[in-house]
C-alpha cells in the first residue's frame, strides 16, 4: 500500500512543482512585460525630444504597424511629424486622434496648431471653439491670439496674448508675436515696448531684435537700441534700420547706415553692399 501512496505523493509533488514553475514563469513574464512597458515609455520620450525628427517619425510608424489602436503612439507620430516639418501629414493623424474615443482637449489644441501651420485658419478656429473655456493652457491661448489676429479682432487678440503671457515662464516668443501684431496695426510705440520685453526674457531672440529696429525705424528713430548684440547682429540690424530709413524717404540717413553696416560686419556683407549699390545707382540716374 505504501507504493501507490508514494506514487501519489510523487505525482502530487510533480504537479505542485509544475504549478510552481508555471506561476514563476508567469511572474517572470509579467515582470518582463513591466520592464518592456517602462523601456518603451522611455524610448517614446527620447524619440519625442532628442531623437532626429525623421527617425522619430519612422519609429512611431513602425510601432503603429503592430499596434494601430494605440492612441499614445498616434500622438507620438503626430508630434514627430510636426518636428519633421510635415504639418499636412500631422493634420491627418491629429484629426484621427482628436476625433477618436480617447481624445482630450489638448489633442484638439494640437490639431488646431497643425491646421494653422497649413493655413487652415477657419478649421483651426472651429477646433478651438469646441474646447471649453475652463481648459486654460499657454498653447491654447497663444493659438487663440493668432486666430484673432488673422480675423483682425484686435481686442480679442490682445486679451488672448496677455493671458498666454501669464501662463508661461518663457514668454519671449509670444511677446514677439504680440509686438508684431501691434506693428502691423501701426501701434509702433506699443510694438517697441513688447519687443523690448521679449528681448529681456530672451536676449538671443534675433527676430525680436530685428522687429524692435523696425518699430523704431517706423518712428524715425535711427539709433540702435541699447541691447546685447554680436558684431554680426549689429551689422544686420543697421541694415534693417537703413532700409527702414530709405522707405521713410530719409535716403541720406539710410545711405550712412548702409555704409556703417558694411564696415561693421566682420565678413563681406553682400546684402548691404547690394542695397548700397542700388541706392547709388538710383540717385545717379
Amino acid at each position: 500500500m505504501r507504493r501507490p501512496i508514494f506514487l501519489i505523493l510523487c505525482l502530487a509533488g510533480a504537479v505542485g512543482l509544475s504549478a510552481c514553475e508555471k506561476a514563476k514563469k508567469a511572474d517572470v513574464e509579467r515582470a518582463l512585460d513591466d520592464i518592456n512597458v517602462i523601456d518603451e515609455s522611455n524610448l517614446n520620450d527620447i524619440m519625442l525630444t532628442v531623437a532626429d525628427a525623421d527617425e522619430a517619425v519612422a519609429y512611431f510608424q513602425r510601432a503603429l504597424k503592430g499596434k494601430p489602436e494605440r492612441t499614445d503612439l498616434q500622438r507620438g507620430l503626430a508630434k514627430s511629424l510636426i518636428r519633421a516639418k510635415k504639418p499636412a501629414e500631422a493634420v491627418d493623424v491629429w484629426t484621427k486622434v482628436a476625433h477618436g474615443p480617447d481624445s482630450t482637449n489638448e489633442d484638439r489644441v494640437n490639431l488646431a496648431d497643425a491646421l494653422i501651420r497649413v493655413g487652415e485658419w477657419d478649421k483651426a478656429e472651429a477646433e478651438l471653439d469646441k474646447i471649453p473655456p475652463t481648459f486654460e493652457t499657454f498653447k491654447r491661448y497663444r493659438l487663440e491670439a493668432m486666430v484673432a489676429d488673422s480675423n483682425k479682432e484686435w481686442k480679442n487678440a490682445d486679451s488672448f496674448y496677455e493671458t498666454a503671457v501669464g501662463l508661461t515662464t518663457k514668454p519671449a516668443g509670444v511677446l514677439n508675436n504680440w509686438g508684431y501684431s501691434k506693428l502691423t496695426r501701426g501701434d509702433f510705440q506699443d510694438a517697441e515696448k513688447l519687443f523690448g520685453r521679449a528681448i529681456q526674457y530672451d536676449n538671443k531672440l534675433f527676430t525680436a531684435k530685428n522687429n524692435l529696429v523696425l518699430a523704431l525705424g517706423a518712428q524715425r528713430k535711427y539709433d540702435l537700441p541699447l541691447i546685447e548684440m554680436t558684431q554680426t547682429e549689429r551689422a544686420q540690424l543697421l541694415h534693417t534700420m537703413a532700409l527702414s530709413a530709405i522707405k521713410k524717404g530719409d535716403v541720406a540717413t539710410g545711405k550712412g547706415l548702409l555704409k556703417e553696416a558694411i564696415d561693421t560686419n566682420p565678413q563681406y556683407f553682400e546684402a548691404a553692399v547690394r542695397s548700397l549699390r542700388a541706392l547709388e545707382n538710383n540717385v545717379s540716374n
